[in-house]
C-alpha cells in the first residue's frame, strides 16, 4: 500500500463519481486491514468495550453515513445512513428501528427536548427539515443553501448553527446559518470565504464558534457580532474534519485526515490558535469527542477503529490501544449523560446492514 496516497473524501454519497467512490472505499478497506492488525497487538487494556449493535435493515450498500444525535428522555438515537435517503430513528432499549424519516441527503441532526422536534440538515434540498418527535410528521422546511451539513446547538441562545453553501451550492462562499428552535426560522447568516465547512465547536460562554474550513484553515466566529474575527492556518498536509473544544482548559482538538491510512489530532490553544501538539491517529478521521470524566479524547476513524488519547498534565497525551469498529465507521457521538460512545456504520462491512455500534468507556 502506498502510504503517500491521499484521498479527498466526499462528505456524502452525492459527491464524486461512482468509480472514485469504489476506489476510495477499496483503499480504506485495505488500510483498515493493515491498521487493525497493528492495533490488535497492543498488550494494554482497551479504553472502551463493545456493548451491542443496533442494525438498520434495508439500507443500500454504500460507503457513507453522517452524524448522530440523541433524545435522552425518549431513549432514541437518530442516525443518518445516506444511502437510505432517510433519518433512522432507533429505540435504544428495544434495539429496533422505530421510523425512517425521508430526507434527500440527511447529514446533521439535532433533537430539541423542550419542543420535542427533530431538526435535520438536508444537504441535497438545501433546507432544514423539522419533524415532530411524537408522531414523526414533517412540521416545516426551513430554507438554507444546498450543502447543509453540520449542526451545532447553542444552549444560551436556543439557536442551531448550520453549515451550508460553498462550492456544493455553486457559491463563492460558505454560510453558517442560525436557526431559532422555538420559531423554526432562520434568523441570520454568517458568510465565510471558503469552498466548504466541516466540523464545528461552540463556546457558549464566550459566544465564539470555531469551524473547520477548506484548505487547512480554522475560522473563529464571534456570534454576538455575527462575523468571522480570525482565521488560523493549520500545518500543511492535514485535512481538518472533526473539531472538539475543551473550554475549561482552553484547548481545541482538530481531527484531520492526512492520507488514506493515517491522520492526526492537532491540539491548539483556543485563545490564540497556537499549536500545542500533533498526535497521530488512523486514517479518515471524522467524529471527535471529549470524555471530561476520564480526561480522554475519542476519535472514530474510517479505517475501522476508535482512537483514544489520555490527557495528562502540562499538555501531555498518551495514546491508548485502538478499539475495533468497522469499515468507514467514521462518524460518532459520545454521550456523557449515558456514558456511552456511539459509532455510525454504513452498509459496507461486517454486519450485512447499516448499524449503530455502542461502546462503554472503561476506567
Amino acid at each position: 500500500m502506498n502510504q503517500e496516497l491521499r484521498l479527498n473524501c466526499p462528505a456524502n454519497v452525492g459527491r464524486g463519481s461512482k468509480r472514485w467512490r469504489l476506489f476510495a472505499t477499496a483503499a480504506v478497506m485495505l488500510a483498515a486491514s493493515q491498521l487493525t492488525n497493528v492495533a490488535a497487538a497492543s498488550p494494554q487494556s482497551k479504553p472502551l468495550v463493545f456493548e451491542r449493535t443496533i442494525k438498520i435493515p434495508d439500507v443500500p450498500v454504500a460507503p457513507y453515513t453522517d452524524y448522530l444525535s440523541l433524545d435522552l428522555a425518549g431513549g432514541r438515537i437518530f442516525a443518518t445512513p445516506l444511502a437510505a435517503r432517510a433519518v433512522a430513528v432507533l429505540d435504544l432499549k428495544k434495539e429496533t428501528v422505530l421510523k425512517m424519516l425521508p430526507a434527500g441527503s440527511p447529514r446533521g441532526t439535532y433533537y430539541s427536548p423542550t419542543s420535542k422536534r427533530l431538526f435535520v440538515a438536508d444537504g441535497e434540498s438545501g433546507d432544514v427539515k423539522v419533524f415532530s418527535g411524537e408522531d414523526y410528521s414533517l412540521v416545516k422546511k426551513i430554507p438554507v443553501a444546498v450543502g447543509a451539513d453540520v449542526m451545532i446547538y447553542d444552549k444560551t441562545t436556543n439557536l442551531i448553527y448550520v453549515n451550508n453553501g460553498g462550492d456544493e451550492a455553486g457559491m463563492d462562499h460558505a454560510l453558517v446559518s442560525a436557526i431559532d428552535v422555538d420559531r423554526m426560522e432562520k434568523v441570520f447568516d454568517i458568510p465565510i470565504a471558503t469552498k466548504s465547512l466541516e466540523g464545528a465547536a461552540i463556546d457558549s460562554g464566550k459566544q465564539l464558534l470555531y469551524v473547520n474550513a477548506e484548505g487547512g484553515e480554522l475560522a473563529v466566529v464571534d456570534l454576538s457580532k455575527r462575523q468571522k474575527i480570525a482565521t488560523w492556518k493549520l500545518p500543511s498536509g492535514h485535512r481538518n474534519m472533526g473539531l472538539a473544544l475543551d473550554a475549561s482548559h482552553n484547548r481545541l482538538y482538530v481531527a484531520c485526515r492526512d492520507s488514506s491510512m493515517y491522520g492526526s489530532i492537532i491540539v491548539l490553544d483556543a485563545a490564540s490558535g497556537r499549536q500545542i501538539a500533533i498526535l497521530p491517529i488512523g486514517g479518515w478521521a471524522d467524529g471527535i469527542f471529549l470524555d471530561q470524566k476520564r480526561r480522554r479524547i475519542y476519535v472514530s476513524v474510517g479505517v475501522g477503529h476508535i482512537e483514544t488519547y489520555a490527557i495528562g498534565d502540562k499538555d501531555t497525551y498518551q495514546r491508548l490501544p485502538a478499539v475495533d469498529t468497522d469499515i468507514l465507521a467514521k462518524t460518532s457521538l459520545y454521550s456523557p449523560e449515558l456514558d456511552r460512545f456511539y459509532v455510525s456504520v454504513p452498509h459496507l462491512g461486517n454486519f450485512g446492514s447499516a448499524a449503530v455500534m455502542i461502546y462503554q468507556p472503561k476506567p
